[in-house]
């Protein structure tokens, strides 16, 4: 009896010291509770804008960690969306997405860094037109918590700006459009 109560106190001191595991959350685009949005900038004088329609991905996150959480990102670039469909069509082209050779993008966390609160950046490799570069982003954590449906759900929001030229995209349209910012709102779905 002795060595049984041991071995229990001794089991759950050894579980106690363990790390606390990040819960693991699919990103929620069945319900379109999720969009990758792009601007940038038309000849100065506008702004023009669009988004991906297909994408999926997955991440970890642990609130008391936030070091120790994951992200990745799958991106059809054939999806491009700006809502016109001539430009949609010049977009998939080799001038700019090159989406026969290149189908998809991907972005894959490699650090995420705590600035404030709920605020932190993630530094990940973006693949876009067949060139990998390390990019940030700039997130904000909106809310965490149970859904009606008897599921557990937490959001955020994100910002990044990439430049055309770092990943090959040929096509210049003037000084005043060098590069196109990403904005990013993520609902994840707990598993």
């Amino acid at each position: 009896m002795k060595k049984t109560l041991l071995g229990l106190v001794l089991g759950s001191v050894a579980l106690a010291s363990l790390p606390a595991m990040a819960d693991k959350y699919v990103i929620d685009t069945k319900g379109a509770h999720a969009s990758i949005n792009f601007e940038i900038q038309h000849l100065g004088y506008s702004w023009l804008t669009g988004r991906f329609n297909e994408f999926s991905g997955e991440f970890n996150y642990d609130p008391k960690d936030v070091a120790a959480s994951k992200i990745n990102v799958t991106i059809n670039t054939n999806s491009v969306d700006s809502n016109h469909a001539e430009r949609d069509k010049h977009l998939r082209s080799d001038d700019f997405l090159n989406v026969a050779k290149f189908p998809t993008a991907t972005f894959v966390s490699t650090k995420i860094v705590q600035d404030d609160g709920e605020e932190f950046d993630i530094i990940g490799d973006l693949t876009l037109n067949g060139v990998t570069k390390s990019v940030t982003i700039e997130v904000d954590k909106i809310g965490e918590g149970k859904d009606p449906w008897g599921g557990y759900r937490v959001g955020f929001e994100g910002e990044t700006e990439i430049r055309l030229k770092d990943f090959n995209i040929k096509q210049d349209l003037g000084p005043a459009s060098q590069s196109v910012k990403l904005k990013l709102h993520v609902e994840g779905i707990k598993q």
